[in-house]
């Protein structure tokens, strides 16, 4: 058999390839079930066709604005809790249309709220986010997030100003999305008392109404054991790093007997100084995350059995930190409100497929999950790039600044508004959002349930 040629050679000094061959399954398997989905639907009617339609235009005359706007927070990406230039450019937009916007509300410095009243009526809420990626910049496409929420707001605004309908609209600009959990934070401080309604959405590489998040819980394991040398008397220590290993070998057991949608993952924080010397203290750190609250805290429980074992074997002993920094519930979505934005995307000739096409496992979490649980929420997905490719990549914060990430500004803006707008006009659709939300079981107690 000839040799093989150099190209056909791996570089043992380069990582393989990863085969494409599931997701290719994956996404034509998507391609089969969008072409015969039935988009969700919607009995109630929303706001008129002429108030529709002016907050439709609205928005679109905001639009050399709002995609100045994304394109800024895309040139300069900020990490979380330090959106300063980001927030303070969302303020001066909503300045100059005559609207104050506080900064540093809610116990946070890059935090922003508007309100705008007129009348009586409910109070909906458009969450904004602008955080973005160590070393990637918006590779998630917050700054399309935060335009579209701007814009909604202010086209939410001239619909209050015009008498068109009466209520409360917020905007909350809520940092630090990416790990931070300042959703939650906001939340305790009281950020989302008396609103009715919480609006949002992300981009994404599919047109969906609902797709599942995950939550998420944080957890550190830090091993303690007695240093020794670790040649000449090995036997006299006890190795922290054998307990972290032993930790994450019984955590990919145990990946084995959870959930398809379950994940676990973990890396090592530290793993001692020097290889002579029998690590004294190690540690490891692992996002643990599940599609529901009740599963969620059953396999933190497993999680934890893990890692006291790896302890226990290792003669070590072991503290365990949950939540640094606050967990993320699963998205509670609210079909009733999913049904009025699928309506208000087919209007920009956009189908937002319904639950069920997208695949639950093509998932993350966020913060609005904790936000759902206290609040009838939707965070629908916008597509700003083709099915390859994945969020909290290079290539996706390039679709995040595209000609693509521009036309998700506008109909996203226009989706959220409009669906917004429905919620102010029309009792009855509120009636029916807070019934389902009540049916799944109301306001959850989040601090508690996180004890």
């Amino acid at each position: 058999m000839a040799d093989a040629t150099p190209r056909d050679r791996h570089d043992p000094t380069r990582p393989t390839t990863p085969d494409g061959t599931y997701l290719a399954g994956v996404r034509a398997a998507i391609d089969r079930a969008a072409g015969t989905a039935d988009p969700l639907r919607s009995t109630h009617t929303g706001a008129s066709e002429e108030v529709l339609a002016a907050t439709e235009a609205a928005v679109e005359g905001f639009g050399e604005d709002l995609l100045a706007l994304s394109h800024s927070l895309h040139a300069h990406p900020e990490e979380g809790f330090a959106e300063h230039d980001s927030v303070r450019a969302a303020a001066d937009l909503l300045a100059r249309h005559d609207v104050d916007a506080q900064v540093g509300v809610h116990g946070l410095q890059t935090a922003l709220r508007a309100s705008v009243s007129a009348g009586e009526g409910p109070t909906v809420a458009v969450l904004a986010e602008y955080d973005a990626l160590p070393g990637i910049g918006h590779g998630c496409g917050h700054n399309v997030i935060c335009a579209t929420a701007v814009g909604a707001f202010l086209g939410l605004v001239q619909a209050l100003r015009s008498g068109a309908v009466g209520g409360t609209v917020v905007l909350l600009g809520t940092p630090a999305e990416e790990g931070g959990g300042g959703k939650e934070l906001m939340a305790r401080d009281g950020a989302f008392d008396g609103v009715d309604a919480v609006v949002m959405l992300h981009p994404f590489s599919y047109d969906v109404a609902i797709q599942p998040f995950l939550g998420r819980r944080q957890v550190r394991a830090t091993y303690r054991g007695v240093a020794a040398h670790a040649s000449a008397q090995p036997f006299m220590g006890r190795n922290a790093l054998d307990a972290v290993v032993a930790g994450y070998t019984g955590i990919a057991m145990l990946r084995q007997h959870i959930t398809p949608s379950d994940r676990v993952h973990g890396i090592v924080v530290d793993g001692g100084q020097r290889p002579n010397v029998v690590p004294a203290t190690a540690s490891a750190e692992y996002y643990v995350r599940s599609a529901e609250p009740a599963t969620l805290a059953d396999l933190c429980s497993r999680v934890e059995l893990v890692l006291r074992a790896a302890a226990a074997m290792t003669g070590t002993g072991v503290e365990l930190e949950w939540d640094r920094q606050p967990a993320y519930l699963p998205i509670r979505a609210n079909r009733e409100l999913a049904a009025r934005w699928t309506t208000h995307q087919q209007r920009r000739g956009r189908t937002a497929l319904p639950p069920g096409v997208v695949p639950e496992t093509l998932s993350g979490s966020t913060d609005l999950g904790n936000v759902s649980v206290r609040v009838p929420s939707i965070h629908p997905m916008l597509a700003i790039s083709s099915p390859d490719l994945s969020l909290h990549t290079a290539e996706f914060a390039a679709a995040a600044g595209s000609a693509t990430g521009d036309r998700g500004v506008l109909d996203g803006a226009v989706g959220l508004a409009l669906t917004a707008l429905d919620v102010l006009a029309d009792p009855e659709l509120l009636a029916a959002v807070q019934a389902e939300f009540e049916e799944a079981g109301g306001v959850l107690d989040v601090e508690e349930f996180l004890r």
